[in-house]
């Protein structure tokens, strides 16, 4: 189940980390078109898989079945990651919708469009698995049921980003500007997310259960027997709910909430009507294991410290990548969309750090986070053997070999002979609890690491130091290899201007379009230069004027024609500036406040002239 948290956080990066480009490769109906040919054939290709496991299931045996069912769940699901990741990136479905103004003023209203989009497709794999999950775990759960279990067991994922940046939107569109400038710092990004990452995981969970329409347990023996247990263990919490996912008919439990009032230990009723009462007492007293180690709050840390670590690595990889040649061979193709290109491998890196984070990181805590929940039944109980039973049922149940591996969990085999060697040996609970401490030490010095790094990366003179001169180096040495090349004399260009180094920066511009007279890119950086640099010596509004025109009739984009406006700015000529500031706002897809900024402060120049 924990994969669709992963599923749905990578869609979510592919999603806010893509540049949307001015213009689409495809016109909207071809696009429009190849949307719904495209999904037409993942919905049959789906159909067809799942009808044909469905058949299996009369002679083949349950295992091998449901080896297969979960195999195709996770490919289909990848393949849903990519069929939404080919919307984005080669059908430009956010080009179309971007031009939509209430999109363009609440860019939320637009990604949670095309996160239903991805529902959509995984709704899709869920239909047409529910017959073979119904026969293979012979479970009597609705469609309905089944599917909506799916959709809200995903909702820690999607509904804390939609409210972070829900609020985000509301605050850059107040009438004041001084929110959103503090938005915008580095310091502000972070108190933000670190404000409200504490702020839903405190308030959060009373959020989640209303979403998984969870109910109280009711007044009874089975109740009383686990509030006892709570009250013998000093465990709070604000209520003891029925967990209904997938109708309830799974044998598990969890717990959510840091605080008391807004913590919530869960129960399925299969768990209640399969297990005996002591049975039940020892899993609810591995819930309780999770809250009394601090489980719960690593967590919040450890996606912390994934913000980290991430901020601290991603140029690191980012350079990596830059640096092979396959970068650089992409830069000699013209056809190419440049800020496409770049912004995938940020999308890719982005995806990698995360992938590697969870997976190995993260997956190493939660397992042994689990273990040490487990051997928390010897703090309330003498044995575990009750705690043992609930885990052969529930391997029983559940049809999967007994070692089969897991990425957040050990085996129910590994975990039965922990619990076994324990019953034998109690010192195991030390070696494991002194394992984690270890553990979570290492884990604490590398975030301080990497804090350390990434601030003197992306803040310190250092990390300055070192982006110019690595980018400066290997693009030099690629234009040594193809001297020729105007695209790479742009970027040479742009990476100057960035140094603000004017001098230098205006030859590469100027060697670009030598190159490459048409280079529109290289004509409107050079505009751009000549027309707001802030060492007046290098402006030439009349040079800006003639380079921005000629660039706007190759490529009439709105970037390219804001340049133009500066120019005509820099010129003294309002009209021209305010008309083609104008345009800019019409062409424009994205970031519209500041071109509507821009066209507000020409047009009051106009005014002012005139007056």
């Amino acid at each position: 189940m924990f994969e669709q948290f992963i599923y749905f956080i990578i869609v979510l990066l592919i999603f806010t980390t893509y540049h949307t480009p001015e213009a689409s490769t495809f016109s909207g109906s071809e696009t429009l078109g190849l949307f719904v040919f495209l999904s037409l054939v993942f919905a049959i290709a789906t159909r067809i898989v799942f009808r044909r496991l469905e058949k299996r299931t009369e002679t083949a045996p349950r295992i091998i079945l449901d080896n297969q069912y979960h195999n195709w769940l996770t490919r289909l699901s990848i393949l849903s990651i990519l069929l939404f990741a080919v919307d984005i990136y080669v059908l430009n479905l956010s080009v179309f919708t971007g031009r939509m103004p209430l999109f363009a003023h609440f860019p939320t209203l637009e990604a949670l469009l095309f996160i239903l989009i991805f529902l959509g497709y995984m709704t899709l794999i869920w239909a047409c698995a529910h017959p073979v999950y119904r026969i293979l775990y012979q479970n009597n759960s609705k469609i309905g049921e089944y599917i909506r279990s799916q959709v809200f067991f995903s909702v820690p994922v999607y509904l804390p980003w939609l409210v972070l940046s829900g609020l985000s939107d509301l605050i850059f569109s107040l009438p004041f500007e001084q929110p959103a400038n503090w938005m915008k710092t580095p310091e502000g990004e972070i108190t933000y997310f670190a404000v409200f990452l504490f702020a839903a995981a405190i308030v959060g969970p009373a959020m989640i259960q209303k979403f998984w329409q969870c109910t109280p347990l009711e007044p009874g023996y089975m109740r009383d027997r686990i509030e006892r247990l709570c009250r013998r263990a000093g465990f709070s919490y604000a209520e003891i709910m029925y967990w209904p996912i997938f109708g309830g008919q799974m044998i598990t439990a969890g717990v959510m909430g840091l605080i008391r009032r807004f913590r919530y230990l869960l129960v399925t009723k299969s768990l209640l009507q399969v297990l005996t009462a002591d049975e039940i007492e020892a899993v609810v007293a591995h819930e309780i294991g999770h809250i009394k180690k601090k489980h719960l709050l690593f967590y919040l840390f450890f996606f912390a410290g994934y913000m980290v670590i991430s901020f601290a690595l991603f140029d690191l990889i980012l350079y990596a990548v830059i640096y092979t040649r396959p970068f650089f061979d992409a830069i000699s193709f013209p056809k190419i969309d440049h800020a496409a290109l770049t912004s995938a491998i940020s999308t890719g890196c982005t995806i990698f750090l995360f992938l590697v984070y969870f997976r190995y990181g993260f997956g190493y805590f939660m397992r042994n986070f689990e273990r040490q929940a487990d051997a928390y039944v010897y703090t309330l109980f003498d044995s575990s053997q009750p705690l043992i039973r609930t885990l052969e049922k529930i391997g029983f149940t559940s049809v999967q070999p007994l070692d089969k591996p897991n990425w957040h969990h050990f085996s129910i085999a590994e975990r039965i002979d922990f619990l076994w060697r324990c019953e034998q040996d109690r010192s195991w609970i030390l070696r494991h609890d002194q394992k984690i401490r270890n553990s979570m030490i290492v884990y604490c010095c590398l975030i301080l690491g990497m804090g350390w790094l990434g601030y003197v990366l992306n803040f310190g003179e250092t990390g300055r130091n070192l982006n110019r001169h690595f980018f400066e180096k290997i693009v030099l040495s690629e234009i040594e290899r193809n001297p020729e090349n105007s695209e790479l004399q742009t970027f040479l260009g742009d990476l100057f201007y960035n140094k603000k180094d004017w001098l230098r920066a205006r030859m590469a511009y100027d060697k670009a379009i030598e190159i490459s007279p048409n280079n529109h890119i290289a004509l409107n950086n050079l505009a751009w230069l000549l027309s707001t640099c802030e060492d007046e010596r290098f402006r030439d509004a009349s040079k800006a004027i003639q380079l921005a025109e000629k660039a706007v009739l190759l490529n009439e984009s709105a970037q390219l024609l804001d340049t133009l406006a500066e120019s005509y700015a820099a010129a003294g000529k309002w009209a021209e500036a305010a008309a083609a500031s104008t345009r800019a706002l019409q062409k424009a897809t994205q970031d519209l406040p500041y071109f509507e900024q821009q066209a507000a402060k020409f047009l009051k120049a106009v005014k002012k002239t005139e007056d």
